[in-house]
């Protein structure tokens, strides 16, 4: 999807081509959630996340004791 918002159309189309049935009055609906959603995704990729550790490295117990000190 590019930047410019998806048309209710252009949603029709993607969710056939994903093998799902959308009603004719839910395009302009699931094409504006799914622009509302590119565009969450967009500014979550501009986070620098700098030294933040993958979630994986996260230990909430050892965090929980840390904190307790």
């Amino acid at each position: 999807m590019s930047s410019a918002e998806l048309t209710p159309p252009e949603a029709a189309r993607w969710a056939a081509r994903a093998g799902l049935s959308l009603p004719d009055d839910r395009h302009s609906v699931v094409a504006a959630t799914a622009s509302h959603i590119h565009s969450v995704v967009a500014v979550l990729r501009e986070l620098d996340f700098g030294d933040t550790p993958p979630a994986g490295a996260f230990r909430a117990e050892q965090e929980k004791r840390d904190a307790a000190v």
